[in-house]
């Protein structure tokens, strides 16, 4: 009965939790280059002080869908999508590179490349990407941006750097609160030459609206189902109380 109690009420919280990682993967579904999170239960005991009995359930998220999206054609020059594997290393909030898949570009007022959250591009020297005042800019397939200048002739084009495109293992990278990824080991891959972007596309995201939503009906029929169970655990416990006092 005092497992069932323990068992039963964090069920019940971890449950609320669950929804919470299909609704933010849910929410995402629209988000370009969103890799969704997996989400997964297991009972665990009470370790420290306390009765051998009890036990609780976690929910925890064990890792990350790495599988792609899917191709979005925009026609936008700025717009890239990365081909395979791969990613385009961004600076973070931090000021830190980190990796992304989100390849929606755009020039800042300050003349610098920046992605549809607003952060900063790196190239390939290891610096944020400015962009020089110019008629058109190009992005090659290696990730090389190419720009006509104000006022050139149409075979006046300037090479001005190249995307940071790198392919870190996937199984030594870890999601951050700010969809991010990094390096467990904080370090950073050099750019890789292998790496290849389609220009004038974007990458989806690789969430299953349906399944997302699925599964957060299957988490609410759950946390509902813990609740009753703590309400059969106090019935069980009061009756053995009287039991006891007869």
């Amino acid at each position: 009965m005092d497992k069932l109690f323990y068992i039963a009420a964090s069920g019940a919280k971890q449950n609320m939790m669950a929804q919470a990682a299909h609704a933010n993967n849910l929410a995402n579904a629209g988000t370009t280059g969103f890799k969704a999170d997996f989400n997964q239960h297991r009972s665990m005991p009470v370790y420290g002080d306390g009765m051998p009995t009890r036990a609780f359930a976690m929910s925890e998220r064990p890792g990350t869908d790495f599988k792609y999206g899917s191709l979005v054609t925009t026609g936008r020059d700025l717009d890239v999508a990365v081909k395979g594997d791969g990613w385009i290393v961004v600076q973070d909030a931090q000021g830190n590179p980190a990796y992304s898949r989100s390849g929606s570009f755009h020039i800042s007022p300050d003349g610098l490349l920046v992605n549809s959250e607003g952060l900063l591009v790196m190239g390939d020297g290891e610096s944020p990407i400015a962009i020089p005042p110019s008629e058109k800019v190009q992005i090659g397939t290696d990730g090389t941006i190419t720009v006509k200048p104000l006022g050139s002739t149409p075979t006046e084009l300037e090479v001005v750097d190249r995307l940071w495109l790198a392919k870190p293992d996937q199984a030594n990278l870890t999601k951050g609160p700010d969809g991010l990824f990094r390096n467990l080991d904080g370090a950073v891959d050099e750019p890789r030459a292998d790496v290849a972007v389609v220009s004038g596309a974007i990458e989806g995201s690789n969430v299953n609206a349906v399944e997302e939503l699925i599964g957060m009906i299957t988490h609410s029929r759950q946390f509902e189902m813990q609740v009753k169970m703590i309400k059969t655990a106090e019935e069980m416990d009061t009756a053995s109380a009287r039991l006891l006092q007869s």
